[in-house]
């Protein structure tokens, strides 16, 4: 493939730093994304051992971005919809290049200064691996033309807790982390419930969800690393959720 990618995330500060965003503006663009034309059969036989590892696996659409800016504070996206085949091709790259990985974590806080995280059911793609709910972007969560990163959050919450976004305060602004091409949006939702109430709503969802891709939910009150066997990307999330806490 003909991309040059040595100018990626010049600027940014470093990887598993947590930052502020001023504002958000993440287009979608019609036609291919070039990663999945120039992979499309190394794609093909990845999924097919993808499936036979794990046949639950569902080769559904969602946002791969074909490029991430930072200017002023403000992120600047352009991806394009491909087959969830392309993202686990893509994530098995020593080096990841041909994009990056966009993705929105709503961070969950409770009254009693917990965070309420999920923990992946056995079939999914990150089975037993806990991290907040969250999805990658898909087509249902572009509108004219633009992806909108809170109606994925909602959806995303909705479908795997029960609870929705819109009950909650939700803290001023996003902030982002990223490492090893994969970037996290964060947005903080406080919840007036203490995280065992928290917990035992989303377990009776869980009885009743179409959804069946979670397996429990977990109260998080510290940020050591070994507390649950955590997804890399909730690291540098936790860090900084209780780090702030201490320094106030």
């Amino acid at each position: 493939m003909s991309m040059h990618y040595s100018e990626d995330f010049i600027g940014w500060p470093e990887e598993r730093v947590v930052f502020p965003l001023a504002d958000l503006e993440l287009r979608v663009l019609p036609g291919g994304h070039p990663f999945y034309l120039a992979e499309r059969d190394a794609i093909a036989e990845n999924w097919t051992k993808e499936v036979a590892a794990n046949p639950a696996l569902f080769d559904g659409r969602m946002l791969f971005q074909k490029r991430l800016e930072l200017r002023d504070g403000k992120l600047l996206g352009a991806s394009h919809i491909v087959p969830f085949s392309t993202f686990m091709w893509w994530r098995r790259q020593e080096n990841r290049h041909g994009g990056v990985h966009l993705f929105a974590y709503p961070v969950l806080a409770t009254s009693d200064d917990a965070l309420v995280a999920i923990r992946m059911g056995a079939h999914t793609a990150n089975p037993g691996q806990v991290y907040f709910a969250a999805g990658s972007f898909e087509p249902e969560d572009v509108v004219d033309g633009y992806c909108d990163v809170e109606a994925n959050m909602r959806r995303e919450v909705l479908e795997e807790t029960g609870f929705d976004l819109s009950d909650a305060q939700a803290d001023d602004g996003y902030f982002a982390v990223r490492n090893r091409r994969v970037v996290t949006l964060l947005k903080v939702f406080r919840f007036d419930l203490a995280a065992d109430e928290v917990i035992e709503k989303i377990q009776a969802h869980m009885v009743v969800a179409d959804d069946k891709e979670i397996a429990g939910a977990v109260a998080i009150r510290s940020a050591d690393p070994k507390a649950h066997p955590y997804n890399i990307a909730m690291l540098p999330v936790i860090e900084w959720y209780f780090g702030q806490k201490v320094n106030r």
